[in-house]
């Protein structure tokens, strides 16, 4: 087997943060330090084997910051999909996106209760491309 099919078998739990136009915007949300959640966020991946990526946007800026938490191999193996998350900007947020990332993510491990208030759903582009 090639080292490609070996990781793309073996990948973790990815957590694409937006940091586009209105998701990490100091000046659209000024209340919220972007920098230290996506530092968190990247602490998180180190510590318990998941991944961050970040992206300049993923389209539902109405709902930013958003936040998609996609599944690890096992996760899609499974059954799990991307899952969504919307205006993630607080604390609380970022610790219950670090929790269920950390337990393994979509298809793996149920999400925390309240993070679930929170999924959005994906951009039509996005819907279209999934069933393409």
């Amino acid at each position: 087997m090639n080292r490609s099919v070996i990781r793309a078998a073996n990948r973790p739990c990815t957590l694409v943060v937006c940091r586009g136009c209105c998701c990490g915007n100091p000046r659209k949300y000024p209340g919220t330090d972007h920098a230290w959640q996506l530092d968190r966020l990247r602490a998180g991946a180190a510590e318990h084997g998941f991944q961050v990526r970040t992206t300049d946007c993923l389209g539902p800026c109405d709902q930013a910051n958003v936040i998609v938490v996609q599944p690890s191999a096992a996760g899609r193996r499974a059954g799990g999909r991307a899952v969504w998350v919307g205006f993630a900007m607080d604390d609380d947020c970022t610790g219950d996106l670090l929790d269920w990332a950390a337990a393994g993510g979509p298809g793996l491990a149920a999400p925390p209760p309240t993070l679930e208030l929170q999924f959005v759903r994906p951009p039509r582009e996005a819907r279209a491309r999934a069933r393409g």
